[in-house]
């Protein structure tokens, strides 16, 4: 019966569509557009003199800038900039801040930007002097909010630099309410001069003992990051002095001149102590103990026990010069005084660009929580962090942001964080690798501010060579496959036992961990390296090493290996150039994976009252063309027959009109049932094709029904997801493998991995090695085996191919035969169009014919080519057997020779005719029908010819 859905007037979707794309738009248009968040904020420019230290006679300018919002007196954020920055860096931060409401005051510290002095790296007496120096400025100023005279109410933020600053100001100033410290160190010793590797007892226990997801110890001197430490001295020594300031370094506190020409030639603005204690260090990568304690003395580290405000630290996973590590480190300190602290990480640092939207953001809502509501200030805060899986077949690195209650391990009332174990290969107990005189080649693992860059890069064919291991300078362990994906959260651990034959101080190894896929690809997360420098031994004894390899937060996907490499080079580090020797083996062939379980949470930046108005506004429009709709049409609803439940398929008066006039299908009827093979033949234009398309859904029918499992079928109807299809064409990725096109097809459709039995899939395509070749270099032939393949995911209870064998060669056709005979005699259906008859009835239990878009014939095979055609029978007397047959009603008997008799016995029963002659005295030596399907089809759609005797009237 026809379908009552007439299509809407081309007037009425043309005014539909062109108001939805308005409105579309336009919201796209008022959220992605910048918005001037500084409309309603005035600023003013300051010079504030500090003195140069305590007890000096000598001062600093600082040069600084406030942001006033449009009422005051406000909250106050002091914000600082990173390294190689000034007050002008932070300014797009600084007026979104005065857009919601804070009086900001961005400065240049001293040594950067037009603010004078040296840069003594966050001095206690110097820069975090001046941050308090600056504090008392803002208690001054009418547009601050006071706690109390001289206390403003003031939070500190800033990242890299400007973080460390923020957290040291926050450990010896009680009057700072709220700190907000991004990609920043704990430790700058630590984190320049790193060293991943705990050989001593102790440190091994202590490293267990720590609950945290990302906690290391420190294994003594390490090694230093000659990249990064040379950006971060290169900086400073080649900032240009304001004008004015001569050497740029202030007064000492004797009023001469804090430094030399010669001095200001070799440190530019660095103080003195620094630029001597840095320069021995940078020709022997090793750190003096002078170096270590001053890099720690203007750390956080010194003073994070102190801290009382709130503490929010934001830390990136794309960061080799300050790892999650430190964050961490900072974090068990503030509360292990009993702070309260929370701490994010993100997909971003110092090699992703530094802080992002998504990190200046939950900076700005923090204050908010922090500044404004104070009895929420105390609560515990939820840990939110970005996990990434490798670059994948479909293009770039996917994250997505997860929340979990806390930051494990943190409390005695938290969880200690999880950890999952992995175990490696069995490889040769030792494997020996070497370090060549000089260290040349070098291993690449970074570039300092690309390292997340070169980490994708290393991922594809291009840059693998380039960020590969170098034989013979690196030992390599593999996991097996993991049975199910992990998100690891944190740093991973492992125990080695290395043996080394080098110089004193010269045992210097590094420890990466790759993710490896299916296909071999190797992805390096976060790009980061752990530096291990050995103590020095007797001998050639071996030292039991528990390190602690990269912080990440990265999704490693099920089927996917993991691979730790130790190398004895490293481009990003100071190696030792002498040559040496180290043996290397895993102790207990496993890795601890730290692992946080968390919730998946938006990753959107965009403002959600801006969105929720749009939303209702569309809401709007889309009930008034709804409405609309209604009144001018009923939609047809997927009701159940439950009397065809059990059936697979039924199609009764099916029609397909196209707005031409021209009828595609025109009252087809016909019925499938659970276990047959239908083979739908016609010649080309019958209707098969639109009537498959049909059956898919992927056109409308203009009338009669078609019922899959007793659900009417319509675009989308959850009942073809029970359908397997092939139908004009693969539409396969031609950069893709084949394996890996069908799994994107799968995971399309939103069903587990485990049910697309892509194995007995991968069977039936029988394309070898080649499955895991690029679509594009198969030959027709295998596309055609891949896509009868791709129907078959899920073993569906109805699969539709159309014209299977196409492209196959005689061997494959009659694999393809099995293949469908097997499947039916499962208890599925399944339904083929097909030219090739002789397949066909071989193949096939039931027939269709159509022609001219109608069903002219149908039933089962045999019935077809029993229907009609010649009978031979061989006998001893062909010219007596004419006779008895002509006699019997049988007329058209033909004599082919002396022994062979032809005659069309359509109508009559074999054994009767058998008889007949036998009781003539004719002795019948054989008796066989000649038809084939090949002729019964071809007979048919003779008939069904216009011009034929029996041709129907169509017009």
């Amino acid at each position: 019966m026809p379908i009552p859905r007439p299509p809407l007037s081309r007037r009425a979707m043309t005014v539909g569509a062109a108001v939805i794309a308005v409105l579309a738009v336009a919201a796209l248009a008022f959220v992605l557009l910048p918005q001037d968040s500084s409309a309603d904020t005035s600023t003013r420019d300051a010079r504030i003199t500090l003195p140069d230290s305590p007890g000096s006679t000598g001062t600093v300018d600082i040069d600084a800038r406030l942001y006033v919002p449009a009422v005051t007196p406000a909250p106050t954020v002091l914000l600082a900039h990173g390294f190689g920055g000034s007050k002008d860096s932070v300014d797009g931060e600084a007026r979104d801040l005065a857009a919601r409401g804070y009086t900001v005051l961005a400065y240049s510290a001293r040594g950067f930007g037009d603010s004078t002095g040296s840069i003594s790296l966050n001095d206690p007496d110097r820069e975090v002097a001046d941050a308090r120096g600056l504090i008392d400025w803002l208690a001054e100023q009418p547009e601050v909010e006071l706690d109390a005279p001289g206390d403003p109410h003031v939070g500190v933020a800033g990242g890299s630099y400007g973080g460390a600053l923020a957290l040291s100001a926050g450990g010896t100033d009680p009057r700072i309410d709220s700190i907000a410290a991004a990609i920043t160190w704990n430790d700058l010793g630590q984190a320049l001069f790193p060293n991943y590797g705990v050989t001593s007892a102790e440190g091994r226990e202590a490293l267990g003992d720590t609950a945290t997801p990302a906690a290391a110890e420190y294994g003594g001197p390490g090694v230093l990051k000659r990249g990064w430490a040379g950006v971060f001295f290169g900086v400073g020594a080649s900032s240009a002095a304001p004008a004015g300031d001569g050497n740029g370094t202030g007064t000492g506190t004797d009023g001469n001149e804090a430094g030399t020409a010669e001095e200001t030639s070799a440190c530019g603005r660095f103080a003195p102590e620094f630029c001597d204690a840095y320069a021995q260090s940078a020709v022997t990568g090793i750190p003096s103990q002078q170096l270590l304690d001053l890099l720690t003395a203007h750390s956080p580290v010194a003073v994070a026990s102190n801290i009382t405000a709130p503490t929010l630290l934001v830390q990136g996973s794309q960061d080799t010069l300050f790892g999650l590590d430190q964050a961490d480190a900072t974090a068990r300190q503030i509360a292990a005084a009993g702070g309260n602290v929370t701490v994010r990480w993100f997909d971003g640092g110092h090699d992703a660009g530094g802080t992002d939207g998504t990190s200046d953001q939950a900076i700005a809502d923090f204050f908010d929580t922090t500044l404004r509501e104070s009895d929420a200030a105390t609560d515990s805060q939820p840990f939110v962090y970005s996990t990434q899986r490798a670059a994948d077949e479909r293009g770039g690195d996917r994250n997505r942001r997860m929340t979990a209650p806390d930051y494990p391990g943190l409390s005695p009332d938290s969880d200690p964080t999880e950890t999952r174990s992995v175990t490696f290969t069995p490889a040769a107990e030792n494997q020996s690798i070497i370090r060549p005189p000089g260290a040349s080649p070098s291993a690449i693992s970074s570039i300092p501010g690309l390292g997340s860059v070169l980490s994708t890069l290393g991922s594809t064919g291009a840059g693998a060579a380039l960020t590969a291991d170098l034989p013979g300078q690196s030992a390599t362990f593999t996991s097996e496959p993991v049975d199910s994906s992990v998100t690891v959260t944190g740093v991973p651990r492992v125990n080695l036992r290395v043996a080394s034959l080098a110089s004193p101080g010269q045992a210097v190894l590094f420890a990466k961990l790759y993710d490896v896929a299916p296909n071999g690809t190797r992805t390096l997360p976060g790009g980061a390296v752990s530096a291990i420098r050995l103590p020095d031994t007797e001998g050639i004894d071996p030292v039991d090493v528990t390190v602690a390899l990269p912080g990440i937060s990265y999704l490693v996907q099920q089927g996917h290996r993991l691979e730790l490499s130790i190398s004895t080079t490293d481009q990003a580090y100071a190696v030792p150039l002498e040559p040496a020797q180290f043996s290397v083996a895993m102790t207990d062939n496993t890795i601890a994976l730290p692992t946080v379980p968390a919730e998946a949470s938006a990753n959107s930046t965009v403002p959600v009252a801006p969105l929720i108005g749009i939303g209702v506004v569309l809401l709007a429009v889309a009930g008034a063309i709804v409405a609309g709709v209604v009144q001018t049409r009923r939609r047809a609803v997927a009701e159940v027959d439950e009397s065809l439940i059990d059936t697979p398929l039924v199609i009764t008066d099916l029609a397909k009109t196209y707005s031409n006039g021209f009828r595609a299908v025109d009252g087809v009827s016909f019925e499938v049932k659970q276990g047959q093979v239908l083979g739908l033949l016609g010649p080309n234009g019958a209707g098969k094709t639109t009537t498959l398309r049909m059956l898919m859904g992927l056109i409308t029918p203009t009338g009669g029904d078609i019922r899959v499992f007793g659900h009417k079928v319509t675009p989308g109807a959850p009942v073809l997801s029970r359908l397997g299809s092939f139908v004009e064409g693969s539409g396969f990725l031609p950069h893709l493998t084949g394996t890996q096109n069908l799994r994107l097809y799968w995971e399309a459709t939103g069903r587990p991995i485990e049910d697309a039995h892509l194995e007995e899939a991968l069977e039936i395509a029988d394309l070898g090695t080649a499955i895991e070749r690029k679509v594009k270099s198969y030959s027709q032939g295998m596309r055609q085996r891949l896509a009868i393949a791709q129907a078959m995911l899920g073993l569906p209870d109805l699969m539709v191919l159309d014209e299977p064998t196409n492209g196959l060669d005689p061997p494959q056709i009659r694999t393809m035969r099995d293949v469908l005979i097997n499947y039916a005699k499962t208890g599925r259906t399944v339904l083929v169009s097909s030219h090739l008859l002789a397949e066909v009835e071989q193949t096939c239990t039931h027939v269709v014919v159509m022609n001219r878009g109608s069903v002219i014939s149908s039933g089962t095979v045999r019935e077809l080519t029993a229907a009609g055609g010649q009978t031979e029978i061989r006998v001893d007397d062909a010219t007596r057997a004419q006779s008895v047959l002509a006699t019997s009603g049988h007329d058209g008997a033909v004599v082919v020779d002396d022994g062979t008799v032809t005659v069309d016995l359509t109508d009559a029963d074999a054994a009767v005719v058998i008889r007949e002659l036998v009781t003539a005295g004719i002795s019948v030596r054989g008796f066989s029908q000649s038809t084939r399907l090949e002729d019964v089809f071809l007979d048919l759609v003779h008939r069904d010819t216009p011009g034929s005797s029996t041709s129907k009237d169509r017009s």
